[in-house]
């Protein structure tokens, strides 16, 4: 059956989505038709679909709702090719914008609202400066150090798996050029190859890594079930995370990180349970349309 889809595109430093409200959770998704409003030649365009649909209408959200009763709204994210994903650190922040946007929530500065998502309830204030920040939560090293073969890195590198509510494998490079050399239209090769797959960060500390007290870091990325995106919020959190890692002792707690698209803050916070990390950055609404979808 046909229906129109009305829809907002937005984005978070080029890591663009289309979102719609379906609060009673009615309109059926199915992966064909997430290719379609995501192809970027037939369709609207974009590395995924974010639906607001409200938490007790959806077996996660019920879930999430469980956690927190106070995250009543669902972030239902779904990749480019249609696959579900846990989590999405831009996408977090858009959807909050959209929410805010819609009238759906209401939103101070510095108010934290609870959002339901497939990785457990997590937590978006708005900034005085127009942009977000999202609690992503705990974090763990996980997935080990695979071997990461990539088009054009001539010789493959180790990677650090890391969770922030989805899987990372992150890479450290020499320099500039050979970030810049990675063809990413191809999927990264992991061996060995994580059941669930992963994302993939190749990153490049800046010189000097650590200026004003802030660690510097860049990154590209490709993103399981979308390919290479200009930018990938939990990405972000991992490739920071990984290279302060490395650094190991006196490394700083807060980040910057110069993704394709932009650039977003990183910052480490102890909790009651455990070190948090949090992902400050732009969330932008670009433009309303209408799509019909057979």
């Amino acid at each position: 059956m046909a229906f129109d889809l009305r829809f907002t595109k937005g984005h978070g430093t080029g890591n663009d989505f289309v979102l719609f409200s379906d609060p009673e959770g009615e309109t059926e998704l199915t992966p064909t038709r997430i290719a379609a409003v995501c192809d970027r030649h037939f369709g609207v365009g974009a590395d995924g679909i974010i639906r607001a649909v409200r938490s007790d209408r959806l077996p996660d959200g019920a879930a999430a709702l469980a956690e927190d009763p106070a995250a009543t709204w669902f972030m239902d994210y779904w990749n480019a090719d249609g696959s579900p994903s846990e989590m999405c650190g831009n996408g977090i922040r858009v959807f909050t914008r959209y929410l805010v946007d819609q009238g759906l929530v209401e939103l101070g500065p510095d108010e934290w609202i609870a959002i339901g998502t497939r990785a457990g309830v997590r937590r978006v204030r708005a900034l005085g400066n127009g942009g977000f920040e999202a609690d992503l939560g705990t974090w763990r090293l996980d997935g080990g150090e695979p071997l990461v073969r990539a088009k054009n890195l001539p010789v493959a590198r180790p990677g650090l798996g890391i969770d922030v509510g989805n899987p990372h494998v992150v890479v450290a490079l020499a320099d500039d050029s050979e970030l810049d050399g990675l063809d990413l239209a191809y999927l990264p090769i992991l061996e060995p190859q994580p059941q669930a797959g992963a994302n993939v960060e190749f990153v490049v500390p800046a010189e000097p890594l650590v200026e004003g007290g802030r660690g510097r870091i860049r990154m590209r990325v490709h993103e399981r079930g979308s390919g290479e995106t200009l930018s990938c919020g939990t990405g972000a959190v991992a490739s920071a995370l990984a290279v302060r890692h490395w650094a190991g002792s006196g490394a700083p707690d807060e980040w910057v990180v110069q993704v394709a698209g932009g650039v977003v803050g990183v910052r480490m916070a102890a909790e009651a349970d455990g070190e948090h990390v949090l992902l400050a950055g732009p969330a932008e609404l670009v433009f309303d349309g209408v799509l019909s979808l057979a």
